[in-house]
């Protein structure tokens, strides 16, 4: 009665002799597992043992670095799998895989910083340069720590069909997408942020796999019928065989934080991780994340994204929760985003009102119980003390809220200059922790669509017809969908890195008084005045007072103090600050 599933290591493991490995993979489903290693340019094929709960394992495998390798599965020798752990796949989804061998882990004194000092910035590898790649990733860092970012956040590095994806049609989620480079680069990369006070974590998708090169099934239950999810079946936590399944995520973890010195996890759509095991797969993979920077003495940060307004996902373990470190807030970049440009389409007809806005600055979340027209139903629970303000992540963009527009287009193309300012001080400014999205701290205007690079026909139509049907009632105004399989789509998305100085300037002045405030913030007081339009907030021992006008006439307020940071042409005479439409300002205590 003592026995337990064991979470084992998975891939080429080092074996005793040097260039030797231990092959280990998970196969319950095939009846036998052969492994195929390509040795100048013939084939060695060794057999594969049965280990223990569906583990094969082959023993002192002569194969060194950049080895390629493979699996039969039950005899068949007509059809080679890649390694569902592999870390690299130079061929692509269904290629060899190759043998990697990175040196251990070094200990350079990196410790890391917590969710409540990050400032975060989201970038995707291939559009952040023009090169697209993490070497030359590396040549922005001291751009991003001289702006005020300490944290980053990348979109999917794991591989995907073809040169060029957002990232979330993975099917090799161990493998470093072959587009940007080696594991090594990778390597080199984190390494290079560290050395720069950056930490770096990765985006990571646990709740699907992508449609195209996916082998899982041929070697273990991947999927679950008793579940489903947007994408079709759910990933399989808690049915049959659901162990291995859950330590195969979990080795994925590891790989990231070990292997490549990663400092946490943002975890997609985790309300559609479907689970009801005692354990949640969430809480189980906070614990390993938490176990893994007390064993290294690195702080680590895993972050949610979640659309259910439900604390359990970031309050502590001690507190019943699943303790991540923080989660995604949809619902305020929603709130910000209809008072900025009065769009009302979708899910956005929940909000418009600044008195809406002000309770996304005062709670984060928006709905706390009260009634969704979108949704139809009662929706949401309220935040309580046990969850502290840095737990809330927002932003005014994001790859989502950009990404999945009907052109990609930014909200500066919609909303001009001076709403745009507003809109970044006021969460720049919260007590939550920002997320810039790349490029919007200077005004890019070149948008960010969707883009893959499937190998199969019927799929590459699928997904044109899927994005033309869900735009269709946009169409009349004038634009098309962007074809997200062509070069084009994916080309339009680089940053053009050509920066709007005005802009520039308020977010670095921005991001430096922000950095002033306390670490951990917490609010004191928030009002609404002036017809609706005024919306005030001071933070707990921060120096500073917000006053920000969401309206198109001009006001003037009492207030005492020092102009630290303005938009749009506001001033401070003695007590009175002249605040135009749509302006902002911070003031600093007298």
């Amino acid at each position: 009665m003592t026995e337990r599933f064991p979470y084992l290591p998975l891939g080429p493991l080092p074996a005793g002799q040097q260039d030797h490995r231990r092959f280990r993979t998970w196969a319950p489903t095939p009846a036998s597992v052969e492994l195929v290693v390509l040795t100048d340019g013939r084939e060695q094929r060794y057999a594969m043992h049965d280990e223990q709960h569906g583990y094969r394992t082959s023993d002192e495998v002569r194969a060194p670095a950049g080895s390629r390798y493979g699996y039969y599965l039950d005899g068949d020798r007509k059809k080679r799998y890649p390694d569902p752990a592999s870390r690299y796949q130079p061929e692509g989804v269904h290629g060899w895989s190759e043998v990697i061998d990175l040196e251990p882990l070094p200990d350079t004194g990196w410790r890391g910083h917590s969710l409540a000092e990050a400032v975060i910035y989201e970038l995707h590898i291939g559009t952040f340069t023009p090169e697209g790649t993490l070497r030359a990733a590396i040549g922005k860092l001291d751009y991003l720590r001289d702006l005020g970012v300490n944290t980053l956040e990348v979109m999917p590095l794991n591989q995907t069909p073809g040169d060029r994806n957002w990232g979330y049609d993975g099917v090799k989620n161990f493998a470093l997408f072959k587009a940007y480079g080696r594991p090594e680069d990778l390597r080199a990369f984190i390494d290079a942020a560290h050395e720069r006070g950056i930490a770096v974590l990765i985006d990571v998708i646990y709740n699907h796999l992508g449609p195209e090169g996916n082998y899982l099934p041929e070697f273990f239950p991947v999927f679950t019928e008793k579940h489903h999810t947007p994408w079709g079946q759910a990933i399989n936590f808690d049915d049959s065989q659901s162990d291995g399944v859950r330590n195969y995520w979990l080795q994925n973890v590891r790989m990231w934080l070990e292997e490549y010195g990663a400092d946490g996890l943002r975890i997609d759509a985790v309300h559609a991780i479907k689970d009801y095991s005692a354990t949640h797969f969430l809480e189980e993979l906070a614990t390993v994340v938490d176990e893994i920077g007390e064993r290294q003495g690195r702080q680590m940060i895993t972050i949610a994204e979640c659309d259910l307004n439900a604390p359990r996902f970031i309050r502590s373990r001690a507190d019943g929760g699943y303790g991540m470190s923080g989660q995604w807030v949809d619902e305020f970049h929603h709130a910000l985003h209809v008072v900025l440009t009065g769009e009302t389409r979708g899910y956005y007809e929940d909000f418009g009102s600044v008195e809406t806005l002000a309770k996304a600055l005062h709670d984060g979340y928006v709905y706390t119980g009260q009634y969704s027209r979108h949704r139809g139903r009662n929706f949401g629970v309220e935040a309580d003390e046990r969850v502290r303000p840095a737990q809330m992540v927002v932003f005014l963009q994001n790859h989502d809220q950009v990404g999945n527009r009907m052109i990609g287009d930014r909200i500066l193309s919609s909303v001009g200059t001076d709403k745009y300012l507003l809109g970044a001080a006021t969460y720049l400014l919260s007590p939550f922790t920002p997320l810039l999205f790349m490029g919007e701290e200077y005004g890019e205007q070149n948008p960010f669509p969707y883009f893959v690079h499937h190998g199969d026909d019927w799929l590459i139509e699928a997904v044109r017809k899927g994005r033309a049907a869900e735009f269709a009632a946009f169409q009349h105004e004038g634009h098309t969908v962007p074809d997200p399989q062509s070069e084009k789509t994916f080309a339009s998305a680089k940053l053009s890195w050509e920066k709007d100085e005005k802009i520039a300037r308020f977010y670095r002045e921005a991001l430096h008084l922000r950095a002033g405030a306390p670490k951990d913030f917490a609010f004191t007081d928030i009002t609404v005045d002036h017809a609706g339009c005024l919306i005030t907030w001071t933070v707990k021992g921060s120096p500073f007072l917000c006053c920000a006008n969401f309206g198109d006439g001009a006001l003037d307020i009492e207030v005492a103090g020092e102009l630290l940071l303005q938009s749009n042409g506001a001033t401070l005479a003695g007590e009175r600050l002249h605040l135009p439409a749509w302006g902002f300002a911070a003031v600093g205590n007298s």
